[in-house]
């Protein structure tokens, strides 16, 4: 077992290399006969840690096996949790069992016993996450809305683009992508579909019956009227003046 300051620290899974991965610690309290011992979640070892002296032992597990980044590991530093019951009971009786139990660590079943572990500790930091992730989800739906309504409101601007947008709504382009790819899409192509779309309206407008295509792809941020007839016709089938025809006679 690797000596950390006054505690202890097991890397889990023991397969893993020693720096392999940033980890989150999981301390439990030396457990008694009458009480499983509690835990306490930490992003890294500090000295302050080690003022409970021999109280914690310490258990290091890579992010990557508990499927969290490090944001979320920051959010959970800190917590202290009851093992009174639910998963967290689970959790600490599984890890008291190893700590008592360390022939078994480098037998043949130790690795599974690692990941069974692992999978008992990610099933406790989900819960834990749950109400932080939902609250992500849902600030995130709202600001995907707003940029929604802000494309729309200025797909006329021939130089409406992810960079201005992010500007716009002072995010990174980075997050940006990110809440359009949760939504299944990605910005450009929201704002071509979107400009795809109104073109499309425009033309089929019995008032617009003689203007030319190339003025609305214009006036709806397209710059080439060959990309656009090409792009239109990708999308609906006919060329866009095909459409324009057809929605003239149709009115007629």
């Amino acid at each position: 077992m690797k000596d950390a300051g006054s505690g202890h620290c097991r890397t889990l899974p023991w397969a893993a290399r020693e720096g392999d991965d940033a980890c989150l610690y999981l301390g439990i309290t030396r457990p008694s006969p009458e009480k499983s011992g509690d835990l306490v979640l930490l992003d890294e070892l500090r000295p302050e840690h080690q003022l409970h002296g021999n109280e914690f032992i310490f258990f290091r597990i890579p992010y990557s096996y508990l499927g969290i980044v490090q944001d979320e590991a920051r959010h959970l530093a800190g917590h202290r949790v009851s093992a009174a019951g639910g998963v967290a009971a689970l959790v600490s009786k599984f890890m008291s069992a190893l700590i008592g139990a360390e022939d078994l660590w480098d037998s043949a079943h130790g690795n599974r016993l690692a990941l069974n572990a692992v999978d008992l500790v990610a099933l406790l930091v989900a819960e834990l996450l749950a109400p932080r992730r939902a609250e992500t989800s849902e600030i995130g739906s709202a600001m995907l809305a707003r940029i929604r309504s802000y494309i729309d409101e200025n797909l006329m601007d021939p130089d409406l683009s992810p960079e201005s947008v992010a500007r716009a709504h002072h995010i990174s382009v980075r997050y940006l992508h990110k809440l359009f790819q949760a939504d299944g899409t990605t910005v450009s192509t929201h704002i071509r579909q979107s400009r795809l779309a109104a073109c499309r309206l425009d033309l089929g407008r019995p008032s617009n019956s003689r203007r030319s295509v190339a003025a609305v792809a214009q006036i709806w941020g397209f710059t080439s009227p060959s990309h656009f007839s090409r792009l239109f016709r990708r999308t609906y089938g006919l060329t866009p003046t095909e459409w324009q025809v057809s929605a003239s006679r149709q009115s007629s």
